[in-house]
C-alpha cells in the first residue's frame, strides 16, 4: 500500500484573507503545515493538493521548496482534486491534513493510516470530542474513486457526507486516541482570533520547525486557560457554517 498525506490548501479565504501565506515566526503558514506533516512516519509522500488558478502558484512554490509533492486540480471539487492526486501519484491510502490545521498531530496521522491499512474500514473520521484540528479523515483511494463516480455536484467541500451517508462504505472513527487529545480547544485557522491563538503558541514555544507534540501544547493550554479562550467562542459559528454547507447530491440510478 502506498500511503500519503494530502494537504488541502489554497491561498484565498473570505474570513481571513491570504491565510495560507500569512507569517508566523517569519514563515508562511503553508511552510509550517508541510513541516509538521513530514514528522508523521507512516507515509510515502506528503502531497499538497491545491487549485490550478494562478493565485495558487505561490502555494506550489512553497510546497516544492519544503520537500512536498504537488497536485493541482479543481477549485470547488475537493473530491476530484484528491482523486486526481491519488491517480497521478499512485496512492492507495490517504490521510487528510487541512491547510488550516497547524497542529494536526503526526501521532494521530500515523494512527489513522494504521487503522485504514488494517482493512476493517474504508473511511474513518475524528471521534466526537477530539480537539478541532487534531485529525480529520483517512480513507482508501478505492473508496474515493467510487465516491467520485456517484456524486452529482462539484461542490464537495463538506466531502465526508459522500462516504458516511451513502451506505456504500465501511465507516468508523479514529480509535485509541489518548484522552489528552479530547479538549474543548479550537486549533484551526479560519478567523482573526485563530491567527492570534496560533501566534501566541508558536511564540511561546519558539517552534520554527512546528515540531512541538500536540500533547505538550495541550499541557500548556491546560495551564493557561486564557489562551484557548482567545478563539474558542468562534467554534459554534464554525460548526454552524459547516452544517449549512453540507449537502449530498448523487447521480440518478
Amino acid at each position: 500500500m502506498k500511503k500519503a498525506i494530502f494537504i488541502t490548501i489554497r491561498k484565498d479565504s473570505s474570513r481571513l484573507p491570504n491565510k495560507a501565506v500569512r507569517d508566523i515566526l517569519n514563515q508562511p503558514v503553508m511552510q509550517l503545515i508541510v513541516k509538521r506533516a513530514k514528522y508523521a512516519g507512516n507515509f510515502d509522500d506528503v502531497i499538497v493538493c491545491t487549485t490550478t488558478r494562478a493565485i495558487d502558484d505561490e502555494i506550489e512554490e512553497i510546497a516544492l521548496k519544503n520537500g512536498a509533492k504537488v497536485f493541482r486540480g479543481s477549485l470547488e471539487d475537493k473530491l476530484e482534486r484528491w482523486n486526481g492526486a491519488a491517480k497521478y501519484f499512485g496512492v492507495d491510502l490517504i490521510v487528510t491534513f487541512d491547510g488550516d490545521d497547524l497542529f494536526c498531530d503526526p501521532e494521530l496521522l500515523d494512527m489513522g493510516a494504521d487503522q485504514i491499512a488494517a482493512g476493517a474500514y474504508d473511511f474513518i473520521e475524528a471521534p466526537q470530542g477530539l480537539i478541532c484540528g487534531a485529525f480529520t479523515y483517512a480513507f482508501t483511494a478505492k473508496a474515493l474513486a467510487k465516491v467520485c463516480e456517484i456524486k452529482a455536484s462539484e461542490d464537495t467541500e463538506m466531502m465526508w457526507t459522500y462516504f458516511k451517508d451513502t451506505g456504500l462504505f465501511r465507516c468508523g472513527v479514529l480509535e485509541n486516541a489518548d484522552s489528552v487529545f479530547f479538549r474543548d480547544y479550537r486549533m484551526t485557522l479560519d478567523y482573526p482570533e485563530d491567527y492570534e491563538f496560533f501566534n501566541t503558541i508558536f511564540t511561546h514555544f519558539g517552534c520554527t520547525e512546528n515540531d512541538v507534540p500536540l500533547r505538550k501544547i495541550v499541557a500548556y493550554l491546560d495551564e493557561n486557560p486564557s489562551i484557548p479562550e482567545i478563539n474558542y467562542f468562534r467554534q459554534s459559528e464554525f460548526l454552524a457554517n459547516q452544517k449549512k454547507r453540507t449537502k449530498l447530491v448523487l447521480k440518478e440510478k
